[in-house]
């Protein structure tokens, strides 16, 4: 009897399913142009700061090469065509001067190329790049003085768990390259038939992770895995081309020469596997060998991480480093806390060192209180050592003496992370012509360099601070404009590589010398079609005083006084208390229109409310118990100061974002009547599908039921009434915003009666990336917000 409905469903599904069309649309001619707008090229300075090559990126590249073929292994996305990292960002042409008067070279480069960043040798007289090809990953080599290029190796892995694929020794003449093992064979072929069940075990060890995505998940997983991410380590001879192999193959997490270049510190990866983790939590073994691969010393032979507790760290040594002022000393970190962050200890890490020839015990050099953060090396055997206090967010950088650990440390800084005002900056780095990074120091003074965050929004700065008595100097800061700093040029800190640019003049390259510029570029304005935008940083107050801020966009046309639909984009960020929370933070009032591909609904007649602050205020581990509430608070303000303010219509006001965004974006319409309309992008909305925390949350969901059950919006479907447009890509990274999040969101508003849609974006990550896709979101999203704000 049943048989006869069959067809007749199937035919109701299908239908409901191809309702619309299926293909790639374009949203209006003027947001297509904006958006085929160039990227601002980068710059890599030598070392030596005699010459830079400008690199001009790709921003979006064709679905073709976003939809190539990929293997997600182990936490990583591999190009089965070239054997690197799927879709890794590439430049499509370098422009070289000579610096400081910026005299062009001609630079030759292979044809059509898909170049990487330059890696300088450390005398900065040659550099090396990679080529990516159709079939695989070419080095070339270049000489700046002649601009000459050439190629020297093809087949190099860069498929990594940690350390570099290329990178030079000390001698400024040979490289350490990883490449495809000679000889491998074909890929593994997956079984025909399965050979039985694939089956995980617990053996009651708590082992709480969070919910990552591309994992392993069965033998053959580990057998691809095993072949795309085994690489041969070899030296290249820059001046003969000869390549010489060092030891067997193997996964490796740390490839790092000693300064003296006559040992390396090398980490490989083992069996077995996880196929709940990445495979940075493998096992794996971190030793030091001699140029032959002879090991000298083993550091540490780390089990699989399956039991590290959330928030912490991996028991045993990390952070590896060499000092640079030593031939050939090596520290490391250690918890002495059982990488637990609950557990209450007087310190919860110690520094250790080790000396060659590697024969002594390991010496104790410092213990934190609080987590440690970095070590930076200064002169003299002292170094800057930054720890971390998670529950109330303060970071500290303390002064000590790594030759004689008797000497009390001297807290130099510290701040709650969120306080960008007080933010000190970091120091700026040397590299010798041997390869030594270390801190630019002059006797006590170090320099610093930061962003520059103020009311009047952010100011670049270049400081001289004085290690001795904690003052610091001011050598630059940003006026009249945006001028970040991009490298110091001399010793004194008087000569700089800057980016500058102002409402009017867009991004350039400059040598400043004191109050002198001189111009190194002469970019034309990249997108025109954003000529005559207006900008201007508000801020206002939410209903309990804590200060806000947002930035309106407003069309090149608008007249004063003239309400119109208008969107909030925004991002939600934890904050300790309300002074941080206030804080103003960016430049966009500041800077040349180009606007971001959520910035041209101003293009399409709308006002847009910009990086709206969201914050919500409390410690770190109860601040959500009161997420929904905060929100509700700033979005209401957010809204009340646009409508106040003359360009907004309360009742045409729509609400976007991306991420925790789109998170924020479903619970604002779930509780709220604010908006009429709003898009949700590559969002998670049921909180029980990520229990053992997410974004700062580390709190279990048995811990806290209530707390992931109210702010999951997906328990709300049945209340959200105002039309929402979802929309994910189909091969999304990211941890804990699985494509079925939004899969499930729109069935549940679907079967509670909203009004909903839901695209789906073939290939696209947690960032979209094809330029055929986000021209299809712009139009999805001005489609839907003309809907149902101006219709």
């Amino acid at each position: 009897m049943r048989q006869p409905l069959l067809p007749l469903l199937f035919l109701a599904t299908a239908t409901f399913a191809l309702a619309g069309d299926f293909s790639y649309r374009q949203p209006p001619k003027e947001i297509v142009d904006a958006l085929a707008a160039p990227a601002a090229p980068t710059v890599s300075v030598s070392p030596q700061h005699d010459y830079a090559i400008f690199m001009q990126p790709v921003r979006y590249p064709p679905i073709s090469e976003v939809a190539q073929p990929m293997l997600r292994l182990a936490g990583g996305r591999i190009d089965v065509n070239t054997n690197g990292p799927h879709l890794a960002p590439y430049f499509v042409s370098f422009m070289l001067k000579r610096l400081p008067g910026g005299e062009d070279i001609h630079l030759t480069l292979p044809s059509a190329p898909k170049l990487g960043a330059p890696i300088w040798s450390h005398d900065g007289k040659q550099f090396a790049f990679t080529n990516v090809t159709s079939h695989g990953i070419e080095l070339w080599l270049g000489a700046p003085a002649t601009g000459a290029t050439r190629r020297v190796a093809e087949h190099v892995n860069t498929v990594r768990v940690g350390g570099e694929a290329i990178q030079w020794l000390g001698d400024n003449r040979t490289l350490m390259v990883t490449m495809v093992p000679a000889g491998r064979g074909t890929p593994p072929a997956e079984p025909a038939i399965p050979n039985g069940p694939h089956v995980q075990e617990s053996l009651g060890n708590a082992g709480p992770a969070p919910t990552y995505e591309d994992l392993l998940s069965n033998p053959h997983d580990e057998d691809l895995f095993d072949y795309y991410a085994t690489a041969q380590l070899v030296y290249i001879d820059s001046a003969t081309e000869r390549q010489t192999q060092l030891a067997k193959p193997g996964i490796y997490t740390a490839i790092h020469p000693s300064p003296d270049g006559q040992h390396l510190l090398i980490g490989r990866l083992h069996k077995p596997y996880s196929y709940s983790l990445p495979a940075q939590a493998f096992p794996q073994d971190i030793e030091i060998w001699d140029r032959t691969a002879k090991t000298e010393y083993k550091v540490a032979s780390l089990p699989l991480a399956d039991h590290v507790p959330l928030a912490g760290v991996r028991t045993g040594p990390r952070a590896y480093q060499w000092l640079p002022d030593k031939p050939a000393t090596l520290v490391w970190v250690e918890a002495l806390d059982g990488g637990n962050p609950r557990e209450k200890v007087p310190h919860r890490d110690k520094i250790v060192s080790l000396g060659a020839p590697f024969t002594a015990q390991p010496r104790d050099v410092f213990q934190t209180e609080q987590r440690f953060r970095n070590l930076q090396i200064l002169a003299g055997g002292k170094a800057l050592v930054g720890d971390y206090e998670r529950v109330q967010r303060i970071e500290r950088t303390l002064a000590i003496d790594l030759e004689n650990p008797t000497i009390p440390a001297r807290v130099v800084f510290t701040r709650n992370e969120r306080d960008a005002y007080r933010d000190p900056g970091k120091p700026v780095m040397r590299i010798s012509s041997e390869g030594r990074r270390q801190a630019m120091q002059v006797g006590d003074e170090i320099f610093l360099t930061g962003e520059g965050a103020s009311p009047a929004g952010d100011k670049p700065f270049l400081d001289r601070f004085n290690l001795t008595n904690g003052k610091a100097q001011r050598i630059f800061q940003s006026s009249g404009g945006y001028e970040e700093i991009v490298e110091v040029l001399d010793d004194a800190g008087a000569k700089l590589l800057t980016r500058r640019e102002s409402p009017t003049e867009p991004p350039n390259y400059f040598i400043r010398s004191g109050a002198s510029l001189t111009k190194l570029t002469d970019y034309s304005d990249p997108m025109p079609q954003a000529a005559g935008v207006k900008k201007q940083l508000v801020t206002y107050k939410r209903a309990d005083g804590v200060p806000l801020s947002f930035t309106v966009y407003l069309p090149a046309n608008y007249k004063a006084g003239t309400r119109l639909p208008a969107l909030i984009w925004a991002y939600p960020y934890e904050f300790s208390d309300t002074d941080t929370a206030g804080q103003v933070t960016g430049h966009a009032d500041q800077a040349f229109n180009q606007l971001n591909y959520h910035q041209l609904a101003v293009l399409h007649g709308y006002a847009l409310i910009d990086n709206a602050a969201m914050p919500i205020v409390g410690d770190a581990d109860t601040v959500n118990n009161t997420y929904g509430e905060q929100l509700l608070m700033d979005a209401q303000a957010a809204v009340d100061k646009a409508v106040e303010m003359g360009f907004a219509d309360r009742d045409r006001i729509g609400v976007f974002g991306h991420s925790y965004g789109a998170f924020m974006t479903a619970n604002l319409v779930a509780h709220s009547k604010l908006f009429r309309a709003a898009v949700a992008e590559s969002g998670a909305y049921n909180r029980t599908l990520t229990p053992f925390g997410f974004q700062s949350e580390r709190r279990t969901f048995w811990e806290v039921p209530d707390v992931y059950t109210k702010m999951s919006p997906f328990w709300f479907a049945d209340k959200i009434k105002t039309p929402l447009l979802l929309i994910h890509g189909e091969a999304d990274d990211n941890t804990g915003t699985f494509p079925i999040q939004s899969e499930r969101m729109y069935a549940a508003v679907r079967g509670n009666g909203g009004t909903v849609r839901l695209v789906m974006l073939p290939a696209e990550a947690h960032g979209y990336r094809g330029m055929e896709s986000m021209e299809h979101v712009l139009f999805e999203e001005l489609e839907w917000f003309d809907r149902y704000l101006k219709q």
